[in-house]
């Protein structure tokens, strides 16, 4: 890295697309309100240094604020930044960095490494103009792609079949969440913007695969926390439906394992000795969030299943108490809203089938 220089750059998709290294100045608190796809956070200032620059300036102008970030750069704290800074570039020779919008901080981390004898670019703009070239790539495919949509009965399986189409975009993957009352997982979801920039990013990258429409699972303009694009929701409740259909036992099998199973091991490494009331509590909590939705009765009934099913499967590793569960959830709660709101799209339908029917119709669909 040293005595090699490179000029700095402009803010492209070709940069976004080539998985370039970035570095990212800006402090923590911004990174976390949304980042660059990849980018690694190595901040010139930390929250509280930011904050008390932002208001000096404020109230004296942008020469007070330097002269408090001079300040404030005790030799201890350049040299630990120096440090970082230097392995990011020596492990990233091709990479670039960014602050808000690619003035005094990233000028100011440029010159520092230069004293240090590295020559390390910066993207000119910083954050800001790349965050513009990935609204601009989402609004232009947005305009120029066709779309279609996977539906599906509750476990059917759609984001196998998303997984296994490679001209799909992953919504619930990307969001971390499964997009249902028991979809969340246990890992937080990522920031909004973070995920609208990874989408875009993931939209673009389905360029090189010709004019084939784009299928994404059908969703209500939430997943968990995170929110639809507005624009996407509303193209979205116009375009032509594919249906994946699956048999109740398939279904029952598979929510049982992403939810049940899937929890049991998280709780099993929580508390290796007895997970079970954490299962229990769980499963309850998540039946509560939907207790105006099924009912008083109903909800009062299964949250009464719930201890007799965890007991069944930690004793007798019995999950008979569990499928009854599902399937009553499936049968009185999911089925009835899936099928209401399938009827009032029944003239976009393209096609019915199971996982492998959908995907030779649409490799087939793709040929033509």
């Amino acid at each position: 890295m040293r005595d090699h220089h490179r000029d700095d750059i402009d803010a492209s998709l070709d940069l976004l697309l080539d998985q370039t290294p970035f570095m990212d100045v800006r402090a923590p608190v911004e990174f976390e309100h949304g980042a660059i796809p990849g980018a690694v956070n190595v901040p010139i200032l930390d929250d509280d240094q930011r904050a008390a620059i932002g208001t000096r300036y404020k109230e004296a102008g942008q020469e007070a604020a330097i002269e408090l970030g001079l300040e404030l750069a005790t030799p201890d704290i350049r040299t630990d930044r120096l440090e970082a800074w230097s392995r990011f570039a020596s492990q990233n020779s091709n990479g670039y960095l960014y602050c808000f919008r690619g003035g005094l901080r990233s000028n100011t981390t440029q010159a520092w490494l230069r004293e240090a004898g590295i020559h390390y670019p910066l993207v000119r703009g910083g954050y800001k103009a790349l965050r513009r070239v990935l609204i601009d790539a989402f609004s232009e495919r947005l305009a120029s792609s066709r779309l279609q949509l996977l539906a599906g009965p509750t476990g059917s399986g759609k984001t196998e079949v998303i997984q296994a189409w490679p001209v799909s975009l992953d919504l619930e993957g990307r969001a971390n969440h499964r997009g249902s009352a028991f979809g969340a997982t246990f890992t937080p979801q990522p920031a909004q913007i973070d995920w609208e920039n990874q989408i875009s990013l993931d939209w673009a990258r389905l360029d090189g695969l010709g004019n084939t429409p784009v299928l994404l699972e059908d969703e209500a303009h939430l997943i968990g926390r995170i929110h639809l694009v507005p624009e996407l929701h509303e193209r979205m409740q116009t375009s032509p439906v594919i249906v994946l259909e699956a048999l109740m036992q398939e279904r029952v099998e598979r929510l049982l394992d992403d939810y049940v199973n899937h929890a049991l091991q998280h709780f099993r490494q929580q508390n290796p000795q007895n997970p079970w009331p954490l299962l229990g509590d769980y499963v309850s909590q998540n039946l509560h969030r939907i207790r105006k939705r099924l009912g008083g009765l109903r909800h009062d009934q299964l949250q009464q299943a719930v201890p007799e099913a965890v007991e069944a499967l930690a004793r007798q590793s019995d999950p008979g108490g569990f499928h009854r569960i599902i399937e009553t959830l499936l049968t009185d709660y999911y089925d009835p809203m899936y099928r209401y709101q399938l009827n009032s799209r029944d003239g976009q339908i393209l096609f019915r089938g199971d996982h492998s029917a959908i995907l030779s119709w649409l490799d087939q669909q793709s040929h033509v």
